[in-house]
């Protein structure tokens, strides 16, 4: 017991980064010296399926507890933050058109996905998401729905504040400091985790599975990453007037890593609200704003649906000009918002975009097929995209009004701004 003590230590005292750096090079190695050793793969399905499992009850507790012992302060914060959501969602689908029209691709159509229902369009999208907000609270945890997980938290915290006891609040705190002990634990496994998905990937697909769809990958993964290294450090330099560079990579650093392997926003719902603890900033507000963020902050879907949909019209012919794509991408960007609620997430968004303009279902449903194909990247990158920005967005708001309320900016922010000049 003293030597595993001691091993556990050990392991403890080096950085999450840096063990989950290991874990990637082992799975890589791995991959190649035993791909057909299939239990490794098993640790990642275990670690994401451990983070899906608890997501939704912590989100459901937080939100629960923080109204019933009211502290919330939905506040101003709270609705810069949906703005800066829905702003950048919308900026990052103009940002696909542009880069569309700069680097226009064509696509070898792939079949696949036919079996798929896609939404018939916005209204379908939107009926699907309102309905999901009023699911059966039981089925909405079950089912990582958080819309619907949010509003009955909501409800429920309003009405334990007005008639539960002392007690029952100090016991509904409790429950909430154990789901967040037990999630810690959880993510103190990523390395395992990663390991397993890692060698999942590269053992069942290897290097080169991208190289015919190389070129969209890269128009794809290039808009995404200007969004996250140029667009979103603007925004937050406008509104804290400072270096916004460290902000940014501390969360691509702690977010957007974790994300890019675990390909679930849903699943890093605990790795967000661990690192918006780091930053100090208020529960109350980011316990609701980051699993809102998981559903309505979509950069990453409103790229995937603009670009495909451009693609698949330079493939078929249809001249598309550029007033017309940027009001497809204006839709893109609030049926991404929606994008939780339809079963294939943005890919299947893509026929209602692809509709706009003529296409066939039957062609469309071609290009969804393709986007499974490129999706291990497209969609790592993509949820990497959208979860760091969760949080980003939220710090940004949250210390936003600590410079009107005339408070000091984080030390590591100050730091590097003084660094800069």
């Amino acid at each position: 017991m003293a030597v595993l003590k001691k091993v556990v230590e050990k392991y403890n005292s080096v950085s999450l980064i840096l063990r989950i750096f290991i874990g990637i090079v082992i799975g890589v190695i791995l991959a190649f010296l035993i791909p057909g050793a299939t239990w490794i793969s098993t640790l990642g399905s275990l670690f994401v399926g451990a983070l899906k499992a608890i997501a939704p009850v912590l989100v459901a507790v937080l939100v629960t507890s923080a109204l019933c012992q009211g502290t919330a302060k939905l506040d101003k914060r709270f609705g810069m933050v949906i703005f800066l959501y829905l702003i950048t969602t919308l900026i990052a689908a103009f940002v696909a058109v542009i880069a569309s029209f700069a680097f226009p691709q064509t696509m070898i159509l792939a079949e696949g996905a036919r079996e798929q229902t896609p939404p018939s369009g916005l209204g379908e999208v939107l009926s699907n998401l309102l309905m999901n907000i009023v699911v059966n609270p039981i089925q909405a945890t079950a089912s990582a729905n958080y819309i619907g997980i949010l509003l009955w938290a909501v409800i429920f915290g309003m009405a334990l504040k007005k008639i539960a006891s002392e007690t029952t609040k100090v016991m509904l705190s409790d429950f909430s400091d154990a789901v967040s002990q037990g999630v810690k634990w959880i993510i103190n496994l990523a390395p395992f985790g990663i390991c397993g998905l890692v060698f999942g990937s590269v053992s069942s697909n290897g290097m080169n599975i991208f190289v015919d769809y190389g070129k969209i990958v890269a128009l794809l993964v290039g808009c995404m990453l200007t969004v996250s290294l140029i667009i979103n450090p603007i925004i937050v330099a406008i509104c804290l007037r400072c270096n916004p560079y460290p902000l940014v990579w501390k969360c691509i650093k702690e977010s957007g890593l974790t994300a890019f392997f675990t390909r679930s926003s849903a699943a890093n719902i605990p790795v967000n609200m661990e690192l918006c603890e780091k930053l100090g900033l208020d529960e109350d507000v980011y316990s609701v704003s980051i699993p809102l963020g998981a559903t309505i902050n979509m950069d990453g879907a409103a790229i995937t649906i603009t670009v495909m949909t451009l693609a698949a019209a330079n493939t078929v012919g249809v001249n598309v000009d550029i007033p017309t794509a940027f009001v497809m991408s204006f839709l893109a960007a609030i049926a991404a918002c929606g994008a939780s609620g339809v079963a294939g997430g943005s890919l299947l968004l893509i026929p209602m975009a692809c509709s706009l303009f003529g296409i066939s279902n039957d062609i469309a449903m071609q290009v969804v097929g393709v986007g499974f194909i490129i999706g291990v990247i497209q969609d790592s990158v993509e949820t990497a995209l959208n979860s760091s920005g969760d949080v980003i967005f939220a710090a940004t708001a949250e210390y936003y009004e600590w410079r009107k309320a005339g408070r000091d900016l984080p030390e590591f922010l100050k730091k590097k701004k003084s660094a800069s000049k």
